[in-house]
């Protein structure tokens, strides 16, 4: 282990480094989006449509994204989707400054980065446990995301006072530039003695992430909770939000203030992260969640600004508490071999319900007012984390202990076994434990192991 902890990892500084470059650009885009459609002559509907635009094709293509990034680099596959991500941001900024953007163009181009970013977000929740020691993971994690924070910060800023300044199409043009360079240091990240990938088909691939995903049940229920979260929070935030900031806080740069205070929050919570380690991972996260409604009562009303603001800090406390203890949970608890296939599960289902939140969430406040669908939303996300609560396997779940992992020279070496799948419906084999639900034979080798599901073999009676 470094001295230094992950930053003395090469791959893991350039990791951060690509996270931070581009997450600067994204914050930008983010206060940069919606006012570009709104001096576009949209409404807060068209926002919603928009955002949606992008949601969908992530969606649609995470499976598929999930089971290349856990064949091909995963470091190339998110330095391809960047290069994407970039040219259809470029495209979508150049529209704006000319004044020729309309919303379907704008609705097409988002779509488009939609699309790269299913790719995307699969290989970067599979490539952080590759760039450190185990030792080094859950400290790893908390970094990384104190690095993005802080970036979110400055991005969130530096877009209010460039959306103000010189109008929202310079910020989507450097979010471009930030997706370029990040493209860029991706390709020089290196791995030595990677394991050997067996491919055996996309679709039974998928089936093995499925039962991975399906077996654990606390992942499963956080899964279901945060479809509801995000949903209420994408809709009422993202879209009503910057509708509250232009009609009643003063426009663009309050909007900036608003999401950068959530950032701070978010930077002090990745700090508390560093150093703080619960035993119990998810019941700490998700105690956290219910911060998450305080800026959604704050804009409902409306608060003063520094009110909101206030709430806003809170909820990224709260976000960042919760973000660190769930990538933690997954990378301790799932094989690395099937990290970006329930990554892609757990996204699916999480933000599933996202393009609905923001389509509904303008046509909502017309017909029931802004404040009454804030509140509403504020209320779901408190009783959907209330709910989630009450399942033992998230209270229950605990961070796993080193000294109970066998040292590095004494573990059995890991011999491929055969595939689960073609051994199903024999009689006479015995079950497997740890999880997998298929059949195998029982042998002396404790290090024989599932090529499908990386779950590994035990003999009957263990």
């Amino acid at each position: 282990m470094s001295p230094r902890g992950p930053l003395g990892e090469r791959n893991f500084r350039l990791l951060v480094g690509c996270d931070v470059t581009s997450m600067v650009g994204t914050a930008m885009a983010i206060v940069a989006v919606p006012f570009a459609v709104l001096h576009s002559g949209g409404t807060a509907s068209d926002i919603g449509f928009v955002t949606a635009a992008g949601l969908v094709p992530t969606i649609v293509f995470l499976l598929f994204g999930g089971v290349i990034a856990d064949r091909l680099p995963r470091q190339r596959v998110m330095a391809v989707a960047n290069v994407l991500q970039g040219a259809s941001q470029g495209v979508f900024g150049f529209l704006v400054l000319t004044g020729q953007a309309r919303v379907w163009e704008m609705m097409f181009l988002t779509a488009a980065r939609g699309c790269a970013f299913g790719f995307y977000m699969p290989a970067a929740q599979g490539l952080l446990p590759q760039t450190v020691v185990p030792e080094n993971l859950a400290s790893a994690n908390a970094v990384r995301r104190l690095g993005l924070n802080g970036a979110q910060i400055a991005g969130a800023a530096l877009g209010g006072l460039v959306v103000a300044a010189v109008g929202p199409g310079w910020g989507l043009i450097a979010d471009a530039a930030s997706y370029g360079a990040a493209a860029v240091m991706r390709l020089g990240m290196r791995f030595t003695n990677l394991p050997p990938i067996t491919r055996v088909g996309i679709l039974p691939e998928l089936l093995a992430g499925w039962h991975a995903f399906t077996s654990r049940r606390w992942l499963w229920v956080i899964v279901v909770e945060f479809g509801l979260v995000n949903a209420m929070y994408v809709g009422a935030f993202s879209v009503l939000g910057p509708v509250v900031a232009e009609e009643h806080l003063g426009g663009a740069w309050s909007w900036g203030l608003i999401v950068a205070a959530q950032s701070i929050g978010a930077v002090i919570g990745a700090a508390v992260m560093v150093r703080w380690r619960p035993i119990r991972l998810l019941r700490a996260g998700n105690l956290a969640v219910a911060a998450i409604a305080l800026p959604l009562v704050g804009l409902a009303v409306p608060l003063a600004l520094p009110l909101i603001a206030v709430g806003a800090l809170l909820s990224g406390i709260g976000i960042e508490t919760f973000e660190v203890n769930w990538t933690t949970a997954i990378q301790e608890h799932v094989p690395t071999e099937m990290l970006s296939r329930v990554s892609a599960y757990d996204a699916l289902g999480s933000y599933a319900l996202s393009p609905v939140g923001t389509t509904v969430a303008g046509p909502v406040a017309a017909a029931l007012g802004t404040p009454v669908t804030l509140a509403g939303a504020a209320v779901v996300i408190v009783v959907s984390t209330a709910i989630a609560l009450c399942v033992p396997d998230v209270r229950r779940l605990s961070r796993r202990a080193r000294q109970q992992r066998p040292p590095a020279s004494t573990e059995p070496q890991r011999r491929e076994g055969p595939a689960c799948a073609p051994w199903r419906n024999r009689t006479s084999l015995n079950r497997l434990k740890a999880g997998c639900s298929t059949d195998e034979l029982r042998g002396p080798d404790p290090g024989l192991y599932c090529r499908l599901c990386a779950t590994p073999y035990h003999r009957a009676g263990d």
